[in-house]
């Protein structure tokens, strides 16, 4: 096994792979949504019925994808089929580059939550981006002793980081229908329009993004014609339900301009009922739910790159895989980018461009969506997907849908986030040309 690129090691099941949509999808940026939607008060509802919804159908077009073709490894595979291989690079590179960022920010979050237990990292802007790179590189020591233990990581801080979240329904339980003397709710005053609500859903898919997941390493997933849609439509779900919770339950409990000016939002709800002792357990569960994230990222991170060497848009030495079947050159380099992103930007705070980052990352992961849902169009005018059943027929619609989505998607999104999302897509232009077109067909020769 060691050095080779032959056969990776199916070690992913049910467990693992719902755990990584959960994981990967339930991170510090659910933490910081409420303060997000704030602004747009019950505009949120409407808009977490929108992108609950839209997230169905885009988790539908996933796992229909896995199911018809079991053996592919993930959206790569899929995209390339019906796009070709240009198309899927782009998109697909659109996604890796993201997810090196989503790698970043994820261990400046942490650290961020670390200050509440070590208060030096709130000033010494060296020692917080040194203790956010030992974090990346952590998880590449975890990640490169197999995909097993990295799942099982997964598993366990999937399962602590989702007791927070349950206290927070317990809280917003008891504050709802336990007897007070004033009622404790505080309904927000900005009123519902149309553009509210196309706003705040693009912010909600923000704390969405992940349900892809389970799809992402298909390569090392048991029975993925089973395994990954099972995974993916629990996983999914699970994550919407709890985000629809913990993200309403504070914009009912707090006052509209305060929750609104938070930077820490669950923290002023415990402390706001609980006493200002109870922000520094929650602190401690952010930071366990941010290390989950970070680990599941860096796994999904570590197989997107082995997919890009394996089809060509990657030198083939980032698919070699180590004694575990780990790619420990794929997990080696993207580290070094993260980090290289974390000494280049650890010199300011970046509260005030929370939400914009949001905003660009989605954008950012945008194409994958959008492009497998127009790949499952594609093939089926092809007539690639064989005779279409009944619920193969319901894929299909459910394709149809997730196009619809993501364009309402883009457009909620607006022009200037659209914009920075594709300086990284055009990046990858000249790197599919120089490795793809130039520099593979002279090694062949």
């Amino acid at each position: 096994m060691s050095g080779s690129t032959a056969e990776q090691p199916r070690a992913l099941g049910l467990l693992m792979c719902t755990a990584l949509v959960v994981g990967n999808t339930i991170g510090v940026g659910l933490f910081m949504l409420p303060a997000s939607l704030a602004p747009y008060g019950l505009n949120a509802v409407p808009a977490w019925l929108i992108t609950t919804i839209g997230c169905v159908f885009v988790a539908w077009v996933f796992a229909g994808l896995a199911r018809a073709f079991p053996q592919a490894d993930g959206p790569y595979a899929y995209s390339s089929r019906a796009l070709g291989h240009g198309v899927a690079f782009v998109i697909m590179w659109c996604y890796w580059i993201s997810t090196v960022v989503t790698n970043a920010v994820l261990a400046t979050g942490v650290v961020g939550y670390l200050s509440s237990f070590l208060p030096g990292l709130a000033t010494n802007h060296l020692a917080a981006a040194v203790t956010a790179m030992a974090l990346v590189w952590l998880f590449v020591a975890i990640n490169v002793r197999g995909v097993r233990a990295a799942g099982w990581v997964q598993v366990w801080s999937t399962v602590l980081k989702l007791l927070p979240q349950v206290g927070i329904v317990a809280l917003g339980l008891w504050a709802f229908f336990a007897p007070h003397e004033t009622s404790p709710v505080q309904l927000p005053t900005t009123p519902i329009s149309m553009s509210g609500v196309i706003a705040a859903s693009t912010l909600a898919l923000y704390a969405m993004l992940g349900v892809e997941s389970a799809a992402m390493p298909a390569g090392r997933v048991c029975d993925p014609g089973r395994t990954i849609p099972r995974a993916t439509f629990i996983g999914t779900l699970t994550v919407a339900l709890v985000s629809i919770c913990v993200s309403l339950i504070p914009m009912l409990l707090i006052p509209q301009g305060e929750l609104a000016a938070s930077s820490a939002p669950f923290s002023d709800l415990f402390a706001r009922f609980l006493g200002p002792a109870s922000g520094k357990l929650l602190a401690a569960f952010v930071i366990v739910s941010g290390l989950g994230c970070l680990n599941g990222w860096t796994l999904i991170l570590g197989e997107l790159t082995v997919s890009f060497a394996r089809h060509g848009g990657f030198p083939p030495a980032l698919g070699k895989l180590n004694a575990h079947g780990a790619p420990t050159r794929a997990f080696v380099v993207t580290a070094v980018l993260a980090s290289l992103m974390l000494l280049t930007s650890s010199s300011d705070s970046t509260a005030g461009a929370f939400t914009f980052l949001e905003l660009v990352v989605t954008a950012s992961n945008l194409p994958v969506y959008f492009g497998c849902a127009i790949a499952v169009l594609i093939l089926w005018r092809r007539g690639e997907l064989g005779r279409l059943g009944p619920r193969e027929s319901r894929w299909l619609a459910a394709a149809v849908l997730a196009t619809v989505y993501c364009v309402w998607v883009s457009i909620g999104l607006g022009g200037k986030s659209l914009l920075w999302a594709l300086v990284p897509c055009a990046m990858g232009v000249p790197v599919y040309w120089w490795y793809a077109i130039v520099r593979r067909p002279a090694l062949a020769t």
